[in-house]
């Protein structure tokens, strides 16, 4: 038996993705699209609700979706490691009610920030640059958070090394660790990771050069969410990556 998806933010450039993958899917029926005007009880009957709007409306949006019982994807930016918390305690309070949290759809980031994750307790110094199209309302990244929390947590609390810290040309402090954003045209989506250490500095960098980079990483989260129940936060849980899985 298929299952039926609702998405919300089905005009975006994921949301219109996720629609395309979810129509081409055998085991997948596309219940409604989903934008700022539809009525909020509108896909309510679907069995999975897959949320790509925007940080400030996708806290609400969830709520509603657990409270009609439905499973949900989050790709949608802002579920920092505080809100996530939030979330966590309201998954586990609901019986049967599974959330896949993705940062990044793309197998190529997700493997990126596995990296990153390995190599930053072995660098004093640690910072991030990530870019993205102009129309990307939210800095930083969703992506390039969850990969500062992370590396963070590699650490074990250990602080990186970063004078002068305070200045804002520095960069916005995620978890101790700079955060640099850009918007430029012609750029779809990239992050760097960079290290520092005696004598050496080590890269870890993801170029996304369409939208076609989240397509496989869409497939696994949908092909997983039936079967989830609790809280999952990252693809790297779904694809079950050595070193990289985070269950929440």
């Amino acid at each position: 038996m298929s299952l039926s998806v609702a998405v919300s933010g089905s005009t975006g450039r994921l949301g219109s993705l996720i629609c395309e993958v979810v129509e081409g899917h055998p085991d997948f029926e596309l219940a409604a699209r989903l934008s700022s005007s539809s009525d909020p009880d509108e896909g309510s009957g679907a069995d999975v609700l897959v949320d790509v709007t925007r940080p400030d409306a996708s806290p609400a949006i969830v709520e509603r979706a657990l409270d009609h019982g439905q499973k949900v994807i989050i790709g949608t930016s802002g579920w920092s490691a505080e809100r996530l918390e939030g979330l966590r305690a309201r998954v586990d309070g609901t019986p049967g009610a599974g959330v896949i949290v993705v940062p990044n759809f793309s197998l190529g980031s997700v493997i990126g920030t596995v990296l990153a994750r390995i190599a930053a307790p072995y660098f004093d110094a640690v910072e991030v640059v990530e870019a993205h199209h102009p129309g990307k309302i939210d800095s930083p990244s969703g992506t390039a958070v969850r990969t500062a929390e992370l590396m963070a947590e590699a650490r074990g609390g250990r602080p990186v090394d970063a004078p002068y810290a305070d200045q804002p040309a520095r960069g916005e402090l995620i978890a101790g660790i700079p955060v640099h954003s850009l918007r430029l045209a012609g750029v779809v989506a990239k992050q760097e990771v960079r290290f520092g250490g005696p004598g050496e500095v080590l890269t870890v960098t993801h170029d996304t050069h369409s939208n076609e980079a989240y397509r496989a990483g869409v497939v696994a989260a949908l092909e997983a969410i039936g079967g989830t129940e609790g809280l999952v936060v990252g693809l790297d849980a779904v694809l079950g990556i050595a070193g990289g899985a985070v269950r929440a």
